[in-house]
């Protein structure tokens, strides 16, 4: 997890995120310390659980209002590979640090790098897994397709990493394509939440359902209004004594129903924390602040 060192609007990403909202009731200095109580509050959470939680700190310049999600320029696989991504946003691109890396390879044994920043050249992109919802034991890759998810970019990424590709089209209900895969579906160990009716091609629907069946995946719908609100948002983690959380914001959770939750419950503990500042300014939410690490330790 990154701890902002500059967190704000973003206009360049506002473009194609329509879960962002520029309210000017705070100064930027007043939605920086908001921002920063929200990411120390959940970090203690976490921890208080215990999840291990690595927190490195965003550098001072240049200036990257969006550190606060680096999931989406960077993955790290069970097999020491790590993977960094193309972004659409310039001022996201800057995020990339090979610092970090070169800090976690202390603790943990790294392998090949492999890198699709080059395809920023020609204008395609796929933002780590911000675009991309892996199940990794079963190598399959869901992903929405919009113009933060290239579905050759996608292609070459299953090729190269081994995943078979489930590509749909998700949209909000303004008919506008959801720019990331990660905030209308969450995918857990035994369950999946979904906001189906975001994907009005029947066809899709059912391929989705189908492969959800075939991975033994209990489906959790949730409703457009409750996607707005960050409930698909969600990354299921585990403590260090093994017992399963189910991560997600206080919104997030406030939006559920009780058989929704009541399903959750029935596979994984639940564990949220507010993050207003941060959803609101800038689109995104409780699993895009959490880049998992699958690497083996030293």
């Amino acid at each position: 997890m990154v701890r902002p060192a500059h967190f704000g609007y973003n206009e360049e990403t506002a473009r194609n995120n329509a879960f962002q909202t520029l309210d000017e009731s705070l100064t930027p200095k007043q939605i920086q310390q908001e921002a920063i109580r929200e990411f120390d509050g959940f970090v203690e959470r976490l921890r208080a659980k215990g999840v291990d939680v690595i927190v490195v700190e965003d550098t001072d310049t240049p200036v990257k209002p969006d550190a606060v999600f680096p999931n989406n320029w960077v993955t790290f696989h069970q097999d020491g590979r790590v993977v960094t991504y193309p972004m659409n946003a310039q001022t996201r691109r800057l995020e990339r640090r090979e610092d970090v890396l070169e800090t976690l390879g202390e603790r943990f044994n790294m392998g090949a790098h492999l890198r699709f920043e080059h395809y920023e050249e020609m204008e395609m992109y796929l933002e780590g897994t911000g675009s991309l919802i892996l199940d990794r034991p079963n190598h399959v890759a869901y992903a929405c397709l919009s113009p933060r998810t290239n579905e050759h970019l996608l292609d070459d990424f299953c090729d190269k990493l081994g995943y078979e590709k489930v590509a749909f089209i998700a949209v909000d209900g303004n008919g506008q394509e959801i720019y990331h895969t990660n905030v209308m579906m969450a995918l857990g160990e035994t369950f999946v939440v979904i906001c189906l009716d975001s994907v009005r091609a029947k066809g899709e629907r059912e391929r989705l359902l189908r492969k959800f069946t075939d991975t033994e995946k209990e489906v959790i719908e949730i409703s457009l209004e409750q996607m707005m609100a960050f409930a698909g948002n969600m990354l299921q983690v585990r403590s260090q004594d093994g017992t399963p959380y189910l991560v997600m914001s206080e919104q997030a959770y406030q939006s559920l129903r009780p058989a929704q939750v009541e399903q959750i419950k029935k596979h994984s503990e639940i564990l949220y924390s507010p993050l207003y500042t941060i959803e609101k300014y800038a689109g995104g939410s409780a699993r895009c602040m959490m880049a998992e690490i699958f690497l083996p330790e030293q």
